[in-house]
């Protein structure tokens, strides 16, 4: 939207070809949609951050090929007030820690 050093935004944004209040927009606030938000955190606690370095690694180094629902079994045996919500949490933990440390 260069034309809006010469012109007003309703003028600038025609010839850029979007309407005028995007172009007011860009008028108050030139930065992009993805620079403006704060990245959004965690919602929950994570269920995993107790036992993940100290029970499921160790499992995962001892036998590489194990699955992860198979972790997941293993982990509901030993600890039985752990959710059962978290399989696809965990299952993600040991894809990611498999790209960084695995076979």
């Amino acid at each position: 939207m260069k034309y809006r050093l010469k012109e007003g935004p309703p003028q600038a944004a025609a010839r850029a070809g979007f309407s005028a209040a995007t172009g007011y927009r860009i008028e108050e606030d030139a930065r992009l949609p993805s620079q403006k938000k704060a990245p959004r955190g965690r919602r929950r606690a994570d269920p995993l951050v107790a036992i993940f370095d100290t029970e499921i690694v160790p499992l995962l180094q001892s036998a590489p090929g194990i699955r992860p629902i198979a972790v997941l079994d293993e982990m509901l045996r030993r600890h039985p007030d752990l959710p059962g919500n978290v399989r696809r949490t965990l299952e993600r933990r040991i894809r990611d820690w498999r790209a960084l440390h695995g076979e």
